[in-house]
């Protein structure tokens, strides 16, 4: 039996006005795609990328965010991926090193692959299913796996397993012959098709003597690039894979000959650099625009050449639920009440580049429903009845606590606008800052968390499954890797979320994992604050520029390149 799995309902806002948009109880809601910057890309030339900070690893096993994800796709290749295209057209899942989507049995635990004909790694080695088993294997090390958790979830792996490096080879995943891989599953698994498609599923060399941190040094690609250049912090460069087919690839165009990234450079650095667009940088690419920059691309010049879209993400603040004080649910309810939305809204730019977020799932999730449990006045905040309510938890003189925050400028406009507001309540916050590129890591380590952490979370394909279990269900609280900051391990929630996983009607599903938010939602484990939007100024140069709905609204890197070669 084969599936197509498409992500229903999903529609990603590619030129929402600078207005801004209102968020809708359903994915329904959400504004339409329009038409991408700069046409079909020529081939040849170079791709500058402008960044503020490095990616976490280059190592797949450990990366975990939209832009990491987005910059694999460049030089790794997986069994399904993305498509590219804007709106749904991005977000089906599709064959990629394998011929077609999977074939599973009746209960969608056993499900098999067949690898394409003509694919290699950098060095000219064929890329057998072996390899493919094997870096599924070297991903469940511990020591590397922070990354994306769908593997350790569904796999069935037996207890004790620690990876390839410890445990050797896991009788789960067959290899029968070098084109076939079967996967057995612990549990029914309808888009198991969406998880051999994450990148812990990167195919790596069985036998070249790859090691647990050797792939973060040096990646072996078997994508259309390769690195040939890496000093962390600073450069990246990519030039092509001679070895990639494209005939073999319907996904990625990879019309650029290389791409070249600078990191370190600061918010205001980067958006001066992107609105001048003078040399190089009439062929480069950037992340969002700072709030500040947002009057100054309204020009019809620079319009022409700015790419907006719907992140698909809901920006939070996770309350660490094993810590005193934040283990009591009216704490963290009043934590809510006193929240001023507005104002953190405001510290990220206002409507044109955030909407007030009031449930865990976004509004491109399929089968989000609307609610708003803390709801206040203009979303300002209520201090006096949040003080009552810590009176009533034992708090009368009030509580504090500290925040987990990125080093960065928007983040930290982000915290203080939680600091002032909750001050208002008798709430102290205190900062412990954290470097960006590693701030996922160290906030998923259980014994480096503090009390909360403002981060945000991305549906790895748009339904209630990859968004409410990562973040709350009490399985899928790791040592390292761990997304469920607040560590919630409530029973009638993972009890739900089981249940949930055996409905074989798609949208009797979709419609639970929506209800399940509200009921989440009355335990508090985090605050919802933004529906975050970007807004990315490119250089007059740049071809085949949308922003990807997979991606945290991202420009899609396997689809751009330059207009002109010079």
């Amino acid at each position: 039996m084969k599936q197509r799995t498409l992500f229903l309902g999903l529609v990603i806002a590619g030129s929402l006005a600078l207005t801004g948009c209102t968020a809708g109880g359903t994915a329904a809601n959400t504004p339409s795609s329009d038409t991408g910057v700069g046409g079909t890309p020529a081939q040849g030339g170079t791709v500058f990328v402008l960044q503020n900070a490095d990616f976490s690893h280059l190592d797949p096993a450990q990366g975990f965010d939209g832009g990491v994800n987005n910059f694999y796709r460049l030089i790794y290749r997986t069994l399904t991926t993305q498509g590219a295209g804007e709106g749904a057209e991005g977000t089906e899942i599709v064959p990629d090193l394998a011929v077609s989507l999977g074939e599973h049995n009746e209960d969608a635990t056993v499900w098999t692959y067949t690898l394409k004909d003509d694919i290699f790694f950098e060095d000219g080695t064929p890329i057998t299913s072996k390899d493919v088993k094997f870096g599924v294997e070297r991903s469940l090390d511990p020591s590397i796996s922070i990354g994306s958790p769908y593997a350790k979830i569904v796999l069935d792996i037996p207890e004790g397993y620690e990876g390839y490096y410890t445990s050797g080879p896991l009788d789960s995943i067959e290899t029968p012959d070098d084109k076939t891989i079967v996967f057995h599953l612990n549990q029914p698994y309808a888009d198991f098709d969406a998880v051999v498609g994450q990148a812990p599923f990167t195919p790596f060399p069985a036998d070249a003597g790859v090691t647990a941190t050797s792939i973060d040094q040096q990646p072996i690609a078997s994508g259309p690039y390769r690195v040939t250049e890496y000093e962390r912090g600073s450069t990246l460069v990519l030039e092509r894979n001679e070895h990639w087919d494209a005939d073999t690839d319907e996904v990625r165009t990879a019309a650029p000959d290389s791409f070249e990234w600078t990191f370190g450079l600061d918010g205001a650095t980067i958006d001066e650099r992107m609105i001048a667009g003078q040399g190089d940088d009439r062929n480069a690419i950037a992340g969002s625009v700072q709030a500040s920059s947002i009057a100054r691309i309204q020009t019809p010049e620079i319009q022409a050449r700015t790419v907006q879209g719907l992140q698909g993400c809901t920006t939070y603040m996770a309350m660490n639920t094993t810590k005193p004080g934040m283990d009591n649910p009216l704490v963290r309810q009043a934590i809510n009440v006193a929240m001023d939305k507005q104002a953190v809204k405001d510290a990220t730019g206002g409507s044109q580049l955030a909407d007030i977020a009031t449930t865990i799932l976004p509004p491109t999730v399929v089968g989000r429903q609307d609610f708003d449990l803390y709801g206040t006045d203009d979303q300002t905040g209520d201090p006096a009845k949040a003080k009552e309510m810590l009176a009533e938890a034992g708090y009368p003189d009030g509580f504090s606590f500290v925040l987990d925050i990125r080093n960065q400028p928007k983040m930290q406009a982000q915290a203080e606008a939680v600091q002032q507001a909750l001050a208002k309540a008798g709430i102290t916050v205190e900062f412990n800052l954290i470097d960006t590129s590693t701030y996922y890591e160290v906030i998923g380590t259980l014994s480096q968390q503090h009390d909360a952490a403002i981060t945000g979370w991305c549906p790895d394909w748009p339904t209630g499954a990859t968004f409410l279990p990562p973040l709350f269900e009490g399985s899928q609280i790791f040592e390292k890797g761990n997304s469920n900051i607040a560590q919630l391990n409530d029973p009638a929630v993972n009890e739900r979320m089981a249940e949930i996983r055996l409905m074989t009607d798609v949208d009797e599903a979709n419609a639970a994992w929506g209800a399940l938010d509200e009921q989440i939602m009355e335990l508090a484990p985090q605050v919802p604050m933004l529906y975050e939007k970007t807004v990315m100024v490119l250089g007059s140069n740049i071809a085949g520029a949308y922003s990807h709905a997979g991606f945290s609204g991202g420009t899609d890197y396997v689809s751009i390149g330059l207009k002109s070669v010079e």
